[in-house]
């Protein structure tokens, strides 16, 4: 699914007709209120998104989206007005996945939308997802929620090797020669401190991580 939000009718409907010829599913909306009630129900694909919009515009409404909103996760093509080099620079700082100039080409509108799932296609493949978390293991970032958790080096390494094997019990001693080396003259302490501060920075998905009395730790395999 796609979302065109934009309030001229004439150019909603040619989008969203578009975009259905060419395969997608696709709907229109008119404002920033319509999208976020709709977000509730389905998360799309893609947000085609009007910076100039009645209410909320649309700067505003990907500050709301990147902020940890419903669809956070979502990439964004902005359609900016032709001419306004500032309202691109912000978009893309906020994090919009590309811009289209209007008026624009309906070809040009599907081969952006096209590049863009490409891209994300490839950009989902990389990361690595336990519930509510989710990981790059390429820019080592990690988020809750859609929320950054900024993540110590060994907090990271503990938490990846959790997440790329879940349900797998790992003894103290097993995280210690996987994550800290095997020449690390450390007690096995360290890990129970470590998980304890990881729990903490993961807020409620801290409890993905289970203590396996007797043995050691796992992540939660049905999240």
């Amino acid at each position: 699914m796609i979302y065109c939000v934009e309030d001229d009718r004439d150019i909603r409907e040619l989008v969203v007709y578009t975009l259905q010829t060419t395969g997608y599913e696709a709907a229109g909306i008119c404002d920033g209120e319509e999208l976020f009630d709709r977000l509730q129900t389905e998360e799309p694909e893609l947000i085609i998104l009007d910076i100039m919009l009645p209410g909320e515009d649309g700067i505003t409404i990907l500050k709301k989206l990147r902020s940890g909103a419903a669809g956070s996760q979502v990439p964004v093509i902005m359609a900016t007005a032709k001419g306004t080099e500032y309202d691109k620079v912000i978009g893309l700082d906020l994090g919009a996945d590309d811009y289209i100039v209007k008026p624009f080409g309906m070809m040009e509108m599907v081969s952006r939308v096209k590049a863009v799932l490409r891209r994300t296609a490839r950009d989902k493949e990389r990361l690595v997802r336990a519930g509510e978390i989710s990981m790059d293991p390429g820019s080592r970032e990690v988020s809750v929620s859609g929320e950054h958790v900024q993540l110590t080096l060994k907090e990271f390494d503990l938490l990846r090797l959790m997440m790329e094997n879940p349900g797998r019990v790992y003894s103290r001693d097993q995280i210690m020669d996987l994550v800290w080396g095997t020449g690390y003259a450390g007690e096995t302490r360290t890990v129970d401190v470590h998980i304890g501060t990881l729990r903490a920075k993961l807020g409620s998905c801290g409890e993905y991580i289970e203590t396996v009395r007797g043995v050691g730790y796992r992540m939660r395999s049905r999240l």
